[in-house]
């Protein structure tokens, strides 16, 4: 009898822990893989950082969201998960001109993540989706639709985003972002634009 109170002495323990790991993951944050280049300099490719399942979402701030049924190119699954910058809310209107500078319901927006070059370079060379309501360039603009986001990669060049998908449903963001405060980004992704 004292041997399976023994195991069971450290059993209980474990199962427990396990069940509010679980709990946790399911209901308040979990861990995601950063991959690809889509966000440098402010994330790096396999950097692991913390999903907050409930957070706000607010401008700038950067969110993961489900690339299913969102991004129609081959080999997107239902497991993929895109890592990118809200830059527009529901009813926001976006202007985002030749030269880099981004309006936001009329309002510059300084976009101090990422360089002024990084801004302009790759921004507009990207083709946009205008079938899906995205036109970007000088005295081009768009309103964000209902319950809907207009995401960026802060990698401007390389980053596949709203400007190649459209706007990214409110059904289909899994969390914000957060990560610790030892990355030397911090700043510009925990709590950018508060």
């Amino acid at each position: 009898m004292s041997t399976f109170k023994n195991i069971m002495g450290w059993v209980w323990p474990v199962v427990i822990g396990l069940l509010i790991a679980l709990l946790i993951n399911t209901f308040l944050l979990s861990l995601v893989k950063v991959d690809g280049l889509s966000m440098y300099p402010n994330l790096q490719n396999n950097e692991r950082v913390i999903m907050l399942k409930h957070a706000k979402i607010k401008r700038d701030t950067v969110v993961v969201f489900s690339a299913k049924g969102v991004d129609d190119r081959p080999g997107v699954t239902d497991v993929t998960k895109y890592v990118k910058r809200v830059i527009g809310l529901p009813g926001d209107k976006i202007e985002y001109k030749n030269d880099g500078k981004l309006y936001v319901n009329g309002k510059f927006q300084s976009q101090g993540y990422i360089t002024t070059e990084q801004q302009k370079e790759g921004t507009l060379s990207i083709a946009s989706a205008e079938d899906k309501g995205v036109t970007l360039g000088t005295g081009r603009s768009f309103t964000v639709p209902k319950d809907e986001y207009f995401v960026l990669g802060d990698n401007r060049e390389v980053s596949n985003d709203s400007r190649s998908y459209g706007f990214v449903p409110r059904s289909k963001i899994l969390g914000v972002v957060k990560v610790p405060f030892w990355n030397d980004a911090h700043e510009y992704i925990n709590s950018y634009g508060d």
